[in-house]
């Protein structure tokens, strides 16, 4: 199956640098954003080391076989499923054995999404941690394909504070999961089903805490091409305020 892709990261209006990180790997159908925390170069190291560790756990395991898969993997999964999730369990890992070799680095950590993409069975196994997002995009319509782990989702499903009272609240970046520190997240995984001309689209918070559904929507259906798509979704979260670093990466099939 035919397919493109595009990704952007950019430090938005308020920032001094960019802790975001992402990667685009067509030929292993690879497709990752991760958010940096920390501060300073901190958050820098821990989303690169993340997204390359997604990188390399996904290019170590592609000639497993359903029998041969390690002990700790589900059986009740896919091997994709199960792929991604050890992937970013990895990543953890490796954001923590960094932190735990240099004291400079403490404190560190980010948020991940990720997809592993079946292009000739038109399927593809997200998994993140944290408030990093990823949406699909068919006939017109844009779905949520992740829930946020953090602090003002948690209020929302609790029906304490409503949706438009989270995207203002002051905690609104605390996160419930991330890669690093002492315990291990937990790593929801789906596999969703897509068709021809869909479009996957992975983000950092930067993009829609500036820009609601709606909007993002409206940008993917009137550009056709990619690239300008994801340039018009950066330009516009910085017109409205770019608090944040924004990072995009958007994943279509083709006829």
């Amino acid at each position: 199956m035919r397919h493109e892709s595009f990704g952007l990261t950019d430090r938005g209006l308020r920032r001094y640098h960019n802790e975001d990180a992402f990667l685009i790997r067509d030929d292993l159908g690879l497709y990752v954003v991760a958010d940096g925390m920390g501060g300073h170069a901190a958050g820098e190291v821990a989303s690169d080391l993340a997204v390359r560790e997604v990188e390399a756990v996904i290019e170590t395991t592609g000639k497993f076989a359903e029998d041969t898969w390690p002990n700790d993997w589900d059986p009740t999964r896919s091997l994709a499923a199960n792929r991604i999730g050890h992937a970013l369990l990895a990543a953890h890992r490796r954001v923590t054995a960094a932190v735990a070799g240099d004291a400079g680095l403490r404190g560190m950590g980010a948020t991940i999404v990720a997809a592993l993409i079946d292009w000739e069975g038109m399927r593809a196994a997200v998994a993140h941690v944290g408030d990093s997002r990823a949406y699909l995009f068919s006939n017109g319509n844009l779905s949520l394909l992740t829930a946020d782990h953090s602090w003002v989702h948690e209020q929302v499903v609790a029906g304490l504070l409503s949706e438009e009272a989270a995207r203002n609240h002051p905690l609104k970046n605390v996160v419930t999961r991330a890669l690093g520190g002492v315990q291990e997240p937990e790593v929801d995984i789906q596999e969703r089903e897509f068709a021809v001309n869909d479009i996957l689209l992975l983000c950092s918070d930067g993009l829609n805490t500036m820009l609601e559904n709606a909007e993002i929507a409206r940008i993917l259906a009137r550009r056709q091409d990619l690239a300008t798509a994801a340039r018009e979704l950066v330009s516009e979260a910085n017109r409205k305020g770019g608090i944040d670093n924004i990072t995009v990466v958007l994943a279509r099939g083709l006829p």
